[in-house]
C-alpha cells in the first residue's frame, strides 16, 4: 500500500467529544484531520520554515466518509498521508481507525499561499523532491 509520507496519531477521545447520543460528534473529525495535518507539517514540512518563508498552507476542501460510530471508550488511531502532489495543489487522505476497524476516511486538499499577497504559489521544490523521492524507493 502505498502511503507517501504517512504520518500515525494516537488520538483520545475526550468527554467533550461526544454528541447528546454517546458518540464522537461529526465536527470532532475535522479537528483530529488538524492534528494530523500538524504532525504531518511538524515531520515533513515545517510550518516555521513556511512562514519564515512568507508562505503557508491553506485548506480548500474537505470530505469525510463515516463507517462507523465511535465511542468514549475506543482507542482510535488516526493516519494522513500525501496522495497527491501537483505543480499548485496538493492532496492528502486519512483513515481514522477505532478498535482496529475503519471508522472514518477522508480527503483534504489544499495549497500554499504567499503570506504577502494571498496568492496561491507553486508547490515548494524542497517538498515536491520529498514526494518524489518517495516515489522511486518504492
Amino acid at each position: 500500500m502505498h502511503r507517501p509520507l504517512e504520518v500515525v496519531l494516537a488520538i483520545p477521545v475526550r468527554t467533550y467529544d461526544i454528541d447528546f447520543v454517546g458518540i464522537v460528534s461529526n465536527i470532532v473529525y475535522i479537528r483530529w484531520l488538524e492534528d494530523l495535518r500538524l504532525k504531518f507539517l511538524d515531520e515533513h514540512w515545517q510550518l516555521s520554515q513556511q512562514l519564515e518563508q512568507r508562505y503557508a498552507p491553506v485548506l480548500a476542501g474537505t470530505e469525510i466518509e463515516y463507517k462507523r460510530p465511535i465511542k468514549i471508550s475506543d482507542r482510535v488511531i488516526g493516519h494522513l498521508w500525501l496522495s497527491n502532489l501537483g505543480r499548485l495543489k496538493w492532496t492528502v487522505k486519512a483513515e481514522i481507525l477505532s478498535n482496529n476497524e475503519l471508522a472514518a476516511v477522508a480527503i483534504q486538499k489544499g495549497a500554499f499561499i504567499s503570506l504577502q499577497n494571498g496568492r496561491l504559489i507553486k508547490i515548494p521544490e524542497e517538498l515536491q523532491k520529498k514526494y518524489f523521492h518517495y516515489h522511486q524507493i518504492t
